[in-house]
């Protein structure tokens, strides 16, 4: 495929869903990265900060594109808009660069991710960073790796983590600022915020599974999330040995992952600040 002065592999039917779904990440980042260095224009989608842009939007045709050549049964689904049915029963969820702001304003802490789910659960999830060189991959039958190296925070040589409270952990979360005018989301945030060590907020929600994954972020919080901002970590935690979790806290579906306690802890905190 060919986007402007930018190429892209073309992948091999063959692949398994692991290695296909690595080399999907791979190749969709580095191709808007290509992208960014070339200069990039952006547009306001729901705020300043919501942003999208050619990058974006050429990632996921690649993404697109290379499923419907290799997975032909195969449903998608992808922020930018991409939308087909499938005949198999399973769904790629495409985010072609997940933390637009950051990757606009030249930080490195962006990422594309993908991940594959049947009508059940999520099956495997798949994380690349191209300006940081990491590729997080992980499903139901496939303990996660950084890099090829299996991740063990949460294993049994160091199994510590699973029963960590959260007051001992730094947390990763994201709240835009006009939902803390809403006391509504505002007081269950406010309340899990507090409840930890410390607070990350960096901007991508897959970038921040990933190290919670590996042990990096102690554990992470988040309201509304798509699916695409959601399952490829989500994937990712779990095989790691990680806890994953969702709670409905005053109509808004919170999302939390991190070890056995921390989640249980971050669970109730969230609650604390519900309005009967």
């Amino acid at each position: 495929m060919t986007t402007g002065r930018h190429s892209a592999a073309v992948l091999d039917p063959t692949l398994d869903d692991y290695e296909l779904a690595s080399a999907l990440v791979r190749e969709a980042g580095q191709l808007a990265l290509l992208m960014r260095m070339a200069g990039l224009q952006s547009e306001q989608k729901t705020s300043v900060s919501d942003v999208v842009t050619a990058a974006d939007r050429a990632a996921e045709a690649y993404v697109l594109e290379q499923l419907q050549r290799c997975r032909p049964e195969d449903g998608i689904l992808g922020e930018e808009g991409a939308s087909v049915q499938g005949t198999s029963g399973r769904t790629w969820v495409i985010d072609p660069v997940d933390g637009t702001y950051n990757f606009l304003h030249g930080s490195t802490y962006w990422c594309s991710a993908i991940a594959l789910k049947d009508s059940a659960d999520v099956l495997l999830g798949a994380i690349f960073q191209p300006e940081e060189d990491k590729l997080w991959l992980g499903g139901h039958d496939r303990q996660s790796t950084l890099n090829g190296d299996l991740l063990t925070v949460f294993g049994a040589d160091d199994g510590k983590r699973n029963t960590t409270p959260v007051a001992e952990l730094g947390a990763a979360t994201y709240i835009h600022p006009t939902w803390l005018m809403d006391p509504m989301c505002a007081m269950p945030w406010h309340a899990a915020a507090t409840s930890a060590a410390s607070l990350r907020m960096l901007g991508s929600g897959s970038c921040d599974l990933g190290r919670v994954a590996d042990g990096q972020l102690g554990c992470w919080f988040q309201h509304s999330c798509p699916e695409w901002d959601w399952l490829p970590g989500k994937a990712i935690v779990r095989a790691a040995g990680g806890a994953v979790d969702t709670v409905r806290v005053n109509g808004l579906e919170w999302f939390l992952a991190g070890g056995t306690t921390a989640v249980r802890e971050l669970r109730a905190a969230l609650l604390s600040g519900s309005v009967a």
